[in-house]
């Protein structure tokens, strides 16, 4: 499966119906699953519970997948009798997320499940800049989890505005801004966390909220988990919850009617997660801008290669000069003229490959941020992961 090609979320609710075991967790087992795949923390690692095998999927590409999985969960869990695709392209147009320009755009000869994936396609994206999103990491969409609590709220009550998305962000964004004021100093990954929910939010807020409004406004246990899990992220900068955040969160945990060993795990989860996958979390990450570009360039390139590898080793077989020396090459340096021989059909080959051949452009490397947005679309049609094969 390809989640950034077209056809991606009729593959993985085949591949989904194959291994649904995950549908027989518990609405806080599934929760606390989705912590542990990084999606309520903004930065995916990987599949929530392995409901599909995890094919080296990008931090973007897991958030859709988990973000499509989280829906699909929670339309079993409220035993919604309307089919899943159009139960969730109905709950995106009653809240009105996208203006019915962007509607139009998207909906033209579409599917359902087309038009689905164009929809998580946008709210996974924070930034459009392909450039910029390279220099930064493909980092998640933060606020995910809001379109899983509202599409809840949708299935139990059969309606859910645009008030209510609303109302949730500005209740994150006070909580957030009320636990940096603890703080005297703030550090890269307080900037970088206050920047990441930013560009998550959709509507700027013009009232701030009180403290008071942000409990009264949290009435599901998965909203409460939900916004526990924000305040222990916000205060996890210094990689220490000191004796005031501890209180902090006691009296939070307390107003929430929550028990003590909820805030206690939430606390441990937090610390766990990020101690674990210091490596692939961009918050935590202090690599240079540069250093950063060119890291996810390499990945990208990687990804190409491989999801390429079967076509690759065809047309290999199909050269068989090339394959010869190749094979001597393994036992003792090429001539020039054999080396010459080498690239000019390594040449050939990557012309038959459109997604790689980019890099037969002058200054194709330097291309590469430009492309990076649609290269996986670019795969052959020979080498469709998302094809589904009828019964």
């Amino acid at each position: 499966m390809n989640p950034s090609a077209n056809g991606w979320i009729k593959k993985c609710l085949k591949e989904v119906s194959k291994n649904d075991t995950f549908l027989n967790h518990g609405d806080y087992q599934f929760y606390e699953s989705l912590k542990h795949c990084g999606f309520i923390y903004g930065s995916n690692v990987e599949v929530v519970l392995n409901g599909i095998y995890n094919r080296d999927f990008s931090h973007e590409e897991l958030g859709k997948v988990n973000l499509l999985l989280a829906f699909y969960y929670v339309h079993h869990l409220q035993k919604e009798p309307q089919n899943f695709i159009d139960s969730v392209v109905g709950f995106y147009n009653t809240i009105a997320a996208y203006k019915s320009s962007f509607f139009e755009d998207l909906l033209g000869e579409k599917t359902s499940s087309e038009l689905l994936e164009s929809i998580i396609d946008k709210r996974v994206h924070i930034d459009d800049n392909i450039i910029t999103k390279n220099f930064n990491y493909f980092i998640t969409n933060a606020l995910l989890f809001v379109d899983v609590l509202a599409y809840q709220k949708f299935l139990s009550t059969h309606n859910i505005t645009e008030a209510y998305i609303k109302q949730m962000e500005a209740c994150i964004e006070t909580i957030v801004v009320t636990v940096f004021d603890y703080k005297a100093e703030k550090s890269q990954y307080d900037r970088s966390l206050i920047k990441l929910l930013k560009a998550s939010l959709r509507y700027q807020n013009k009232e701030a909220l009180s403290y008071e409004d942000v409990i009264n406004c949290m009435e599901s246990p998965l909203s409460k988990f939900y916004i526990t899990d924000v305040v222990c992220m916000a205060f996890w900068s210094d990689k220490v919850i000191d004796t005031e955040e501890q209180k902090f969160l006691k009296r939070f945990g307390k107003d929430l009617q929550l028990p003590d060993t909820v805030i206690q795990q939430s606390v441990k989860d937090i610390d766990l997660f990020y101690k674990t996958n210091k490596d692939k979390i961009a918050l935590l990450n202090s690599k240079n801008i540069v250093q950063s570009f060119y890291d996810n360039s390499s990945r990208m390139v990687s990804k190409l290669i491989k999801r390429n590898s079967k076509r690759l080793l065809k047309e290999l077989k199909q050269s068989k000069e090339l394959m010869v020396l190749l094979t001597k090459s393994t036992t003792r340096p090429l001539t020039d003229e054999e080396q010459k021989k080498v690239t000019d059909q390594l040449l050939d080959i990557i012309k038959t490959i459109p997604s790689l051949a980019i890099f037969l452009l002058p200054g194709g490397m330097l291309l590469l941020p430009i492309f990076i947005k649609f290269i996986p679309k670019m795969l052959p049609s020979a080498f469709d992961d998302n094809r589904v094969e009828e019964d």
